[in-house]
């Protein structure tokens, strides 16, 4: 399992590189200024971080309960990005509505183009995270 501080860099490097290429795109995407999209955006990777800390961990922990190790194949790994995706989905859609007074369906759509997006970001992150700093005194199962 990987420690304490090793979850915190790895979800402050997640939500920094995402905002960083998130934001001027989504501003071309949507149309608000990069004012307007960089603070929703702010707001959401502090939403986004807080849920990233918690669910790794709990994901973390149920991969060693029904596969004995933290060690991901490709479809556990798509499997990942998207729960966490819809997980964050549930809470941050009302507040996209509200900042920006539009309905609950527009801030779906909105939101699922935000997902899209971060799902493959993630899937990407997480494999190079993985690569770049190995789990430390694991056995794996299954390393497919």
């Amino acid at each position: 399992m990987r420690t304490t501080a090793d979850r915190i860099r790895h979800t402050l490097g997640f939500e920094f590189i995402g905002l960083f290429i998130f934001t001027p795109f989504a501003t071309l995407a949507f149309g608000y200024n990069m004012f307007e999209m960089g603070a929703m955006a702010i707001v959401g990777s502090i939403i986004a971080t807080v849920w990233n800390y918690i669910y790794n961990l709990l994901f973390d922990h149920a991969m060693v309960k029904l596969r004995g190790s933290v060690h991901k194949n490709t479809p556990i790994r798509v499997f990942h990005a998207l729960l966490f995706e819809g997980g964050l989905l549930v809470f941050f859609l009302p507040m996209i509505a509200w900042y920006f007074s539009i309905t609950l369906w527009q801030a779906f759509t909105m939101g699922i183009a935000m997902s899209a997006f971060y799902v493959i970001y993630a899937f990407v992150y997480n494999l190079l995270y993985d690569k770049i700093f190995p789990i430390p005194n694991t056995h794996s199962l299954a390393r497919n």
